[in-house]
């Protein structure tokens, strides 16, 4: 039984991500050129700092150099975690994100943006942002219900005591005008 380069690639990479306590999302080779490039993505819970990269593309690059798996062609390995782009596929993806904005696509139609507030094995509970000066709502969100999903990018998000100040000055406001 042959086993392809991906498998062999995994079963020689994987104990040495597990070893940092890391997870290997991706291993990917690429054509460049007369070379190849092998691109290893790697997460925590914790992130990625970039020292444990460097240190862990030593130790990929001894062992690739010790084994046959990338034969004898030239290559450039890459270890990188993970974009801010990238989409969210694991159960572990979505726990990483809670607090975040996501965009997800759903498989009924149309989409929707909102805040992960909690996950569990069979979904998310969403914080949807209010629009035009209306409170945000709650909705529970299966897994099965997403065709796809994002975190978006926030450059400017509020505070959690500003979001909570912008409540109670709504609040100051919907009092004023009962008493007029």
């Amino acid at each position: 039984m042959s086993t392809t380069q991906s498998e062999r690639l995994r079963g020689l990479l994987e104990p040495l991500v597990a070893a940092r306590e890391l997870d290997l999302e991706e291993i990917d080779v690429t054509p460049a050129g007369k070379r190849r490039v092998l691109r290893v993505v790697v997460d925590s819970d914790a992130g990625v700092q970039l020292d444990e990269c460097a240190e862990l593309s030593r130790e990929i690059s001894q062992a690739l150099d010790d084994s046959d798996v990338m034969g004898g062609a030239p290559y450039t390995l890459e270890v990188t975690s993970p974009g801010a782009d990238r989409p969210l596929t694991e159960l572990r993806h979505y726990r990483r994100a809670v607090g975040r904005l996501i965009k997800a696509q759903l498989r009924e139609g149309g989409e929707l943006v909102a805040r992960i507030q909690t996950v569990d094995e069979d979904g998310l509970d969403l914080q949807v942002p209010g629009v035009k000066g209306r409170k945000p709502t709650e909705r529970r969100l299966a897994f099965d219900e997403i065709a796809k999903a994002r975190v978006e990018l926030e450059f400017n998000r509020k505070s959690e005591s500003s979001d909570q100040r912008g409540a109670q000055d709504d609040e100051k406001i919907d009092e004023s005008q009962e008493e007029a």
